[in-house]
């Protein structure tokens, strides 16, 4: 059963905010237990010192341990300093006082502990035949030191799960590398185009069975956030959570555009630090542009492809889906992440083996720290950008130009447009 509540006209107070805390608390026999809390990096905008708050008052004292954990996917762990920012207190160490606040060591191998695979068959029935292969489903051991789980951030439209939030925040958010790798080029192979602000798809089904595995009582706390607020907050299962906050950011996150944009300048926010999360510009605008438009990722702060997978994404270069596929036998061996972050970015198209010519369906250029030179040698166009005048974006959708500020949230897509109709 699904407590809370939501509008998309209307935002919640704090003291609305804290009594869906209280009301989640009182419904949960948590006294004398260990809970931990899986929380969202910095990536997400999220009212997480709010939240610290809340549960700091409401349900610490019930509990003998309360900790976080945070489900950093690949993304590079948070510093002391950036852990601080997230939480809205001082973190010294990976503390508050005796709360710990992890970071989730993807990197390391022995964090990980294995709780069962996801068969081949099942992943096939799942995938409709698209996939048949067994998934192992591996999490990170932290979660057997405690008696429940708590699931606690935002759900907005997502270029891999349809989705974000939910059981999500497990995997990728705590998993290990091979279903993290698999989910994702599942959603590359479906794209992006037709996955993203979609709430059934294969890829939320694989990580819905996956969660099936997880050896612990969870909860979730599933929160519709704006920039003006947070418009709902929702609190049961986690898939039962998310699907009620889904449905409210479908209707909150979703622009419906009359005609598709010729160019769109997409601004991003200093929350995205490197174009591995700064390519949401791209992921929530490909389906309202026109074929052969242009996508601008404005973000003179970003400097780099990807702390984490730099060096790889300097290797592949971003491509279309079709260009991997046709040559699975010199790409199979890489991540499936790094692959699908590549297709996702560069967007539909095609792909001629015998030619090797790349048509994509759309172009993609970066005016961002990132020099020339390395833009073209990752298959990508630069614009100088101290050359981008705002006023001139400003203004002109009858001309098919578009400026979105603050980019990587929302997710524009043609009115009469089903996710389903990729060309």
């Amino acid at each position: 059963m699904v407590s809370g509540t939501g509008s998309v006209d209307h935002y919640l107070s704090s003291d609305e905010m804290r009594g869906i805390v209280a009301e989640a608390v009182e419904s949960l026999a948590l006294d004398n237990q260990r809970v931990l809390i899986i929380i969202p990096d910095g990536t997400r905008t999220m009212p997480m010192p709010h939240m610290f708050d809340a549960f700091e008052e409401l349900l610490q004292p019930r509990t003998t341990t309360l900790d976080y954990l945070v489900a950093l996917g690949t993304h590079p762990p948070m510093t002391d300093a950036h852990l601080s920012k997230l939480v809205g207190r001082r973190v010294i160490g990976g503390k508050v006082g005796e709360t710990n606040v992890f970071n989730h060591h993807w990197e390391e191998p022995g964090t990980f502990i294995k709780f069962g695979a996801i068969s081949s068959d099942d992943i096939s029935e799942i995938t409709g035949g698209l996939v048949s292969q067994a998934v192992p489903v591996t999490l990170n051991k932290l979660i057997l030191e405690y008696d429940h789980l708590v699931i606690c951030g935002p759900v907005f439209p997502h270029e891999v799960a349809g989705f974000s939030g939910g059981n999500k925040y497990f995997f990728p958010g705590i998993a290990g590398s091979e279903i993290t790798n698999f989910t994702h080029w599942l959603g590359a192979l479906i794209t992006n185009y037709k996955i993203i602000g979609t709430t059934c798809t294969p890829v939320r089904a694989v990580i819905d069975r996956a969660a099936d595995f997880v050896p612990r009582p969870t909860s979730c706390f599933a929160l519709v956030v704006a920039h003006e607020g947070v418009a709902g907050m929702y609190f049961g299962s986690p898939k039962e959570a998310w699907a009620a906050a889904a449905a409210l950011s479908a209707k909150k996150h979703i622009v419906y555009v009359d005609k598709p944009f010729r160019r769109v300048l997409s601004v991003m926010p200093e929350m995205y630090d490197d174009l591995w999360t700064g390519a949401k510009g791209m992921y929530k605008v490909e389906p309202a542009v026109a074929d052969g438009g242009e996508v601008v990722i404005y973000s003179p702060h970003i400097t780099e492809a990807s702390y984490t997978h730099g060096k790889l994404i300097d290797e592949i270069g971003y491509h279309c889906r079709d260009y991997f596929m046709k040559q699975w036998e010199k790409y199979k061996l890489y991540p499936g992440g790094v692959l699908a972050h590549s297709t996702h970015l560069k967007g539909l198209g095609q792909y001629d083996q015998p030619s090797g010519v790349e048509t994509p369906r759309i172009n993609i250029a970066l005016a961002t720290g990132i020099p020339k030179e390395r833009c073209r040698r990752i298959n990508l166009g630069y614009i100088d950008p101290e050359s981008i005048d705002l006023s001139e974006w400003r203004d002109r959708e009858q001309d098919g130009i578009a400026l979105i500020p603050r980019a990587g949230e929302t997710l524009f897509r043609l009115k009469q447009q089903s996710p389903a109709a990729a060309p």
